[in-house]
């Protein structure tokens, strides 16, 4: 394991993701909301667009706690998965400094087992191993692994874990799964497990791929409008909770205007909506914006394309 492990740290001096912005630094709050926003989003979003404007706005947990959750959710729009922000304020208002615990991060709010490694090994330094999906491949052609447990993986990642260099390790890692150990056409002959990867005369069996099916879900989509402004309301379910958006409704009204139809592609399901818009001639909803205040609002990537599918419309 020795050799394994030198060969992974001659690989990451020469090829490793060196300049990403989290790993030159050491304040743990920063490392935090890095991997929480790389969770299902991949680095060139993160890094281009939501990194740096998320901490010059919220610059330590105690600011973040201190905000409402409708700026943080302004600020993470188009991100995606907005729990993410959601539990990132729950964090806060709890905490203003990050346990080093492995059991107390774990407990906190969204964080779970996944990204509580992440934050020990890279914001201190601790002897334990990241587990993401590249790692997860990684290891599974390691071992010829096609339908492994969850339990089983974790106790490889654990024996194997560089505990001298658990920060470049894990780095090191997750960068092999990105670039070299791709899920298709791996490069495994300059890979620097190569000499003890079982599986890769035959990289594509590990892991199994998983049909997958996805569902679609329809809906009827009202627009209320008043005095030329719509009315939206804040969500308060688990599905796109805390942003604003158009009323689902079952039935349409009758006397509503069908406009079309928009669509959006979520990780495990389509979403189809019907647009419909009804002009009232008393307000009788909560809330009005105009399309101006709208863009103020933290809203969904669907309800933006409602609210360009009125535009088209009115033109």
């Amino acid at each position: 394991m020795e050799q394994t492990h030198q060969n992974i740290q001659t690989w990451y001096k020469e090829h490793g993701r060196l300049e990403l912005p989290w790993r030159n630094t050491k304040d743990p709050y920063h490392i935090y909301i890095s991997e929480v926003m790389l969770q299902q989003t991949q680095v060139k979003t993160v890094l281009e667009r939501y990194y740096f404007p998320f901490l010059e706005k919220f610059p330590t947990l105690k600011v973040l706690g201190e905000a409402p959750l409708d700026k943080i959710l302004k600020i993470w729009e188009g991100l995606g998965y907005y729990n993410r922000a959601k539990n990132l304020h729950k964090t806060a208002t709890l905490v203003e400094e990050l346990p080093q615990d492995m059991e107390e991060l774990i407990n906190l709010p969204g964080i779970g087992k996944n990204t509580a490694h992440a934050v020990a090994a890279f914001a201190f330094r601790q002897a334990v191993p990241v587990m993401e999906a590249n790692v997860r491949r990684i290891l599974c052609r390691l071992h010829q692994l096609q339908a492994p447990r969850e339990k089983d993986l974790w106790q490889i990642a654990y024996g194997m874990v560089d505990k001298e260099n658990p920060f470049e390790y894990n780095q090191a890692m997750m960068d092999i799964g990105a670039t070299i150990c791709l899920p298709q056409n791996p490069k495994c002959e300059t890979c620097p497990l190569s000499t003890v990867c079982q599986g890769q005369n035959n990289p594509a069996l590990y892991p199994a791929k998983k049909k997958r099916v996805v569902p679609i879900r329809k809906q009827n989509i009202m627009i209320y409008i008043y005095d030329d402004k719509f009315s939206l309301t804040q969500r308060k379910g688990k599905f796109l909770h805390g942003l604003w958006g158009f009323e689902t409704v079952e039935t349409p009204l009758c006397t509503a205007e069908y406009l079309g139809e928009v669509s959006h592609a979520y990780t495990h399901f389509k979403l189809l909506c019907k647009i419909y818009a009804y002009y009232e001639m008393e307000p009788e909803q909560m809330s009005y914006f105009s399309t101006e205040e709208i863009k103020k609002l933290a809203i969904s990537k669907v309800d933006e394309k409602i609210v360009k599918l009125f535009k088209d419309q009115s033109i």
